[in-house]
């Protein structure tokens, strides 16, 4: 299974490789080069390519869609980390600390029209349901972001509100790379549909399990410092989760957190990790994470293909659950 990942993944980056790109302004398009050159895990291209191969097409029909939505994702990490004042990304430094935060901006957007020009070789017979598929994508990612920032400026969000968030955030962009593939393989509409349904549960399964990696991941392989959530305030599962399980001392001391201009990093990490381990909210995580994982495969247990032409998405999905970065 491994062997016929690495195949797959192998494709993807030489796809990355050979993307053309304007001799001029280099100023532009270095920080793209960049970007793309700092690898990742390529789960997103690599979930269209499987569900391209699920309903029986050759996974070469949907590499280009595969590879727009890679450049999209990359685009979206690009300005996500100009937005948390993010210093590393995959282990290395982020584009806005290497050249500067106009910069970042500009080469973000100039990756999201490449991404269209990638998805506009699509196959002809489903460019347009693709194209739709994709722009709808897209928006709901911005509106994701978009309640990222009002959170947190809200003092009370639940962690209904925060799946929401997540879904649109994250999710719809795990279904609707299984979904194109899904589209250009002409799999009935409710098989597709389901796909999308395992697609957005993983999603939400990734995405919780990053909150609980930045807690309780290690540095050294995770890619990124860990408390950066903490330092940032940024409302996570694991906070709201804090916040609305804990008594009114703790509560208060959280809030006293918080709302300090200054402090000492480490000093802050580790006041609010002990917190985290009082409540048991690593616990609460988990759970919350399983369920959504439990679900996932739910969906996919219901697809009508064979279930051995499923094993490469379960044997993707357990390895994503598995994950310490």
């Amino acid at each position: 299974m491994e062997t016929k990942l690495n195949q797959y993944l192998a494709e993807i980056n030489d796809t990355i490789a050979h993307i053309h790109y304007p001799a001029a302004p280099d100023g532009l398009y270095e920080p793209v080069r960049y970007t793309l050159s700092l690898g990742g895990k390529r789960i997103r291209p690599l979930l269209t390519l499987m569900g391209c191969e699920l309903f029986g097409k050759h996974r070469s029909e949907a590499i280009a869609p595969a590879t727009a939505i890679e450049i999209f994702h990359n685009f979206t990490l690009l300005h996500d980390d100009v937005m948390d004042k993010a210093e590393l990304r995959r282990g290395k430094p982020t584009v806005h600390c290497v050249w500067n935060e106009n910069t970042a901006i500009l080469s973000g957007d100039v990756m999201q029209i490449m991404a269209y020009k990638e998805l506009s070789k699509t196959p002809q017979p489903y460019l347009k349901e693709v194209l739709n598929l994709f722009s709808k994508m897209a928006a709901e990612i911005c509106e994701g972001q978009q309640y990222d920032m009002e959170f947190e400026n809200k003092t009370e969000v639940s962690t209904n509100d925060y799946i929401m968030m997540i879904r649109l955030k994250t999710a719809v962009l795990l279904g609707c790379a299984l979904k194109i593939g899904a589209t250009i393989a002409d799999a009935p509409q409710q098989d597709a549909e389901l796909l999308y349904r395992f697609g957005e549960d993983l999603g939400l399964a990734f995405q919780l399990k990053d909150d609980y990696l930045d807690v309780y991941g290690d540095s050294r392989v995770f890619g990124k410092k860990i408390g950066g959530d903490i330092l940032n305030n940024k409302k996570t599962f694991m906070l709201i989760s804090a916040l609305n399980n804990a008594d009114d001392t703790t509560r208060s001391e959280l809030n006293r957190w918080i709302e300090k201009k200054s402090f000492n990093p480490e000093e802050k990490i580790s006041a609010i990790t002990r917190i985290y381990n009082q409540l048991g909210i690593d616990r609460i995580c988990e759970n919350e994470m399983e369920k959504r994982y439990r679900n996932a495969l739910k969906s996919l247990q219901k697809i009508q293909v064979e279930e051995d032409r499923k094993e490469m998405l379960y044997y993707l999905a357990e390895q994503m659950m598995k994950r310490t970065v």
